[in-house]
């Protein structure tokens, strides 16, 4: 009798502590909300139903917006892909950190190793991290995604255009089989991507479900709607806007899958999740290119369709939903936006980034930020973006000039244009930028001259043949 007794009081004990530590688990979790990020590759302000999209059905992402907040004036950190990434995951400007353009296949540079991302960030406090998408921030293997904070890792290392079926291999490029990679391990060779929208989802959702009870941090990397473009069965010849409408639908149920898994787990309360993109629309592919309407120009200029992208941000337990915020943003904001939620030390680096939480709740309209800055090329300040203004310093882009793209997912060569004075725009009122008042308001521009000439100190600007006093190096491996 009294074994029967002792057993049962044993019995009891683990149910209260079995009990207790799923209480605890609880807790931890809404002590450290899941965060997710949902980063696509080249996609159009214009490319989401609540952006302006009347041919593309986004309902999950339209709902999205309607469940959190759509930001209507976040940047991108620079308007290609490794320094976009780069500013994304760190919280710094590229060139603070001496990552430019886009990194091809075995270059020698990548993320450096003393950055911190944000999932070595949040390692610090046990979150677990997942990975799955395009890297693009380095593809030897020392700067490869494991090395940067991501306990698991699938995807593929740069662009998905980055193959032998390039439409310009041979005249310009000599790319070698596009890798697919579990880990550091290559699993496969690419020929056919139209499953990797699918595979990269699936893989989200399992690292969901298998991370529900511990707080996580999720980096959804969509490869696509980048050229070449490609889709399931499921949703071909599904969009009005064809392919490129096609690729935006799946991406959107992708998004689907995500949100419906974090309600089917009870999770959906406790997790942030922040979509966007790393740039605006590469235009001259044509109809296989997204829509920066009404934004001017695309991917590689400062212009507002180059880094202007399309924002929605939900998380239930702490921002009220239904709001439009039209104050300015960029994706460096992220990283100690996310430090602050999560209770989580900054690095111990200089970063740019600065916490946008209190305007994302509405207790705050005030940028933390006096200004953005617009850098492209090696290390170019184009433009500075200030309170509802614009200004742009003489420099050489690119554009179509009008012109369209093809029909057949063949790109067609820019123009290069030459901006000889500078420029200014209120974005309030014009957001084409179609209207240069620089003329009109003298103490506007003597204002971001002055802001530019701090920048400058810090960051640099080789069109001023000045180097920057703060900046940082990438990281470099040797031949290999």
């Amino acid at each position: 009798m009294h074994k029967i007794l002792l057993g049962l009081l044993l019995f009891s004990i683990l149910i209260s502590a079995c009990h207790q530590e799923a209480v605890n688990k609880k807790n931890n979790n809404k002590e450290h909300p899941n965060i997710i990020i949902i980063f696509t590759d080249d996609q159009g302000y214009g490319d989401v139903g609540v952006f302006g999209a009347s041919d593309i059905a986004t309902p999950h992402l339209d709902q999205m917006a309607k469940d959190g907040i759509r930001l209507t004036d976040f940047y991108a950190a620079q308007a290609v892909c490794s320094a976009s990434r780069a500013g994304l995951l760190t919280g710094c400007y590229p060139n603070r950190i001496g990552m430019h353009g886009a990194l091809m296949p075995k270059s020698k540079k990548g993320l450096n190793l003393s950055e911190v991302t944000i999932a070595e960030m949040l390692k610090n406090q046990n979150y677990q991290t997942g990975m799955f998408g395009k890297w693009h921030l380095g593809d030897h293997p020392k700067f490869m995604p494991r090395q940067h904070g991501f306990d698991e890792y699938f995807g593929i290392p740069y662009s998905n255009d980055m193959w032998p079926l390039h439409p310009q291999q041979g005249p310009i490029f000599n790319f070698d089989p596009l890798p697919l990679y579990e880990n550091e391990k290559i699993i496969d060779t690419l020929i056919d991507q139209s499953l990797l929208t699918t595979q990269i989802t699936e893989r989200s959702v399992n690292f969901i479900t298998k991370n529900k009870e511990n707080p996580f941090f999720l980096y959804v990397a969509h490869p696509q709607p980048h050229v070449p473009l490609y889709v399931s069965d499921k949703f071909k010849g599904q969009s009005k806007r064809g392919l490129y409408g096609d690729v935006i639908m799946e991406i959107d149920w992708s998004v689907g899958q995500i949100l419906s898994t974090l309600k089917e787990h009870n999770i959906e309360d406790n997790t942030l999740v922040i979509f966007t993109s790393d740039n605006g629309p590469w235009l001259n592919y044509g109809t296989h290119s997204g829509s920066a309407a009404p934004l001017r120009e695309g991917k590689g200029t400062a212009w507002e369709g180059g880094q202007r992208e399309p924002c929605i941000i939900q998380y239930p337990n702490k921002i009220k939903g239904g709001r439009t915020i039209n104050i300015p943003m960029m994706n460096i904001d992220l990283l100690p936006t996310i430090a602050q939620i999560t209770n989580t030390p900054l690095p111990k680096n200089i970063i740019d980034g600065k916490s946008v939480w209190d305007i994302w709740t509405g207790t705050s309209t005030q940028s933390p930020q006096e200004a953005y800055y617009f850098y492209y090329k090696t290390n170019e300040l184009h433009g500075i973006r200030y309170k509802q203004w614009k200004m742009y310093f003489p420099h050489v882009y690119r554009s179509l000039n009008g012109r369209k793209g093809s029909a057949d997912g063949l790109p067609i060569d820019y123009d290069q244009n030459t901006l000889t004075q500078i420029e200014l725009y209120d974005l309030s009122l014009d957001m084409e930028e179609s209207k240069n008042v620089a003329m009109e308001h003298p103490v506007v521009i003597a204002t971001i001259n002055a802001i530019a000439d701090k920048a400058r100190l810090k960051l640099g600007d080789s069109l001023r043949k000045q180097e920057g006093t703060e900046t940082r190096v990438a990281g470099t491996v040797e031949d290999w």
